[in-house]
Order: C-alpha cells, then sequence, then structure tokens
C-alpha cells in the first residue's frame, strides 16, 4: 500500500480520479495536482460545475438520454426524422453518433446488452419502450446500432424479433473494414464481416 503524500482531502480527491476511465492512480495524481495548482482558473470551476451537474441531470423519459431537461435536447429537436429510431447501448454511443453527424434521427438507449453471464435479462432493458415508440404512428425504420460482439448480436436479434410483429425496417450498422484501414492489421472477425457485407462498386 503505497504511503500518502498528502492529506486526506487531497488523497480522497486522487482516488476519486482514479475511478474515471482511462485514468490511472498516476494519471490520477498529476490530474490532482494539476487541478491544485490552477485551484482558481480550474478547480473552484469544476467543482461548481459538477455541483450543478449534480444537481440538474436527469434521464430522458422518452429515449433514455442524460440532459438537464426532461425530454432532452435531441428528442425535442424538431428538424430530426421521426421516421427513424436508432438503437443504441448507452448513452455514450449516442454521443459518439452525434459527434459524427451521421445521422439525424430520434435515439432509443436500451442502457446495457442482454448478457447471461452478468445476468441481464430483457426485463433489465427498455425493450419494452422500444416497442411502444416503435409503434407509434410515422415510425417507419429501426437502425440497431450496437456493438458487434456476442451480447450485442444476441441483443440486436432479441429486439428484431419483439419488432418484427409491427412491420417495420429494421436495419444494422455495417460492419467490416474501416476506412483507413489495412487488411494486413485486421482481425479474421473483422474480415469475414466485411465480405459477407459486401457491396456493389
Amino acid at each position: 500500500m503505497p504511503q500518502a503524500v498528502a492529506g486526506p482531502e487531497i488523497e480522497r480527491l486522487i482516488q476519486l480520479l482514479g475511478r474515471m476511465p482511462g485514468l490511472g492512480p498516476r494519471s490520477a495524481r498529476r490530474a490532482a495536482l494539476q487541478l491544485i495548482k490552477k485551484r482558481e482558473t480550474l478547480l473552484a470551476p469544476l467543482a461548481d460545475a459538477m455541483r450543478i451537474a449534480a444537481e440538474r441531470i436527469v434521464v430522458c423519459r422518452s429515449c433514455g438520454n442524460v440532459d438537464t431537461s426532461d425530454p432532452c435536447t435531441i428528442c425535442r429537436d424538431e428538424t430530426r426524422d421521426p421516421t427513424t429510431l436508432v438503437v443504441v447501448e448507452d448513452v455514450s454511443d449516442l454521443w459518439a453518433l452525434e459527434r459524427s453527424g451521421a445521422v439525424k434521427a430520434r435515439y432509443h438507449v436500451l442502457g446495457g446488452v442482454l448478457s447471461a453471464l452478468d445476468g441481464v435479462r430483457p426485463e433489465h432493458l427498455t425493450i419494452g419502450r422500444l416497442v411502444e415508440r416503435a409503434s407509434e404512428p410515422g415510425v417507419k425504420e429501426i437502425i440497431l446500432a450496437l456493438n458487434a460482439t456476442v451480447d450485442g448480436q444476441t441483443t440486436a436479434h432479441y429486439v428484431t424479433e419483439s419488432l418484427k410483429p409491427l412491420g417495420l425496417t429494421i436495419t444494422r450498422l455495417a460492419h467490416g473494414v474501416p476506412v483507413g484501414g489495412e487488411l494486413d492489421y485486421l482481425d479474421e472477425g473483422t474480415l469475414t464481416a466485411a465480405i459477407r457485407s459486401r457491396t456493389a462498386f
């Protein structure tokens, strides 16, 4: 167990920062030290922003996005295509798609994927709410933007079966060679998916 080099308040700050994805113990110490050095311009405003966020953040009851309003900014955006619902596993996936600007539709966050090992069953996800939203007048297509993992594909299959009675168009993201990718560096699964999902040139 490493010896503490600062008071308990600073050590707690380091420990909390260390819980963030991508921050190990060393990175957390560096981040804490940077915050302390720039107390007035960085630490105080960050603490204030985090306090306000903790008070105001809500989960959108319609799509599952996180925002400071319910319905969220995306659900209130009238310029979005009301005929298409993009289904994602988590809010981080929704944000990634929004950053890309590739789609201007509405979203539905499942809140995870089905996993027998982790005990995640259909009732733990928002699949029932998805079926309700997909049944609304005007919805024509469901885009399954789920990760290309075993659990992601199992979830995609379950969602497809659940939506089948509605007679909607159900599509999924293409899998295969990334833009700028070299075949020699790709794994066999990616190459197989690329061959199976090949398109006319």
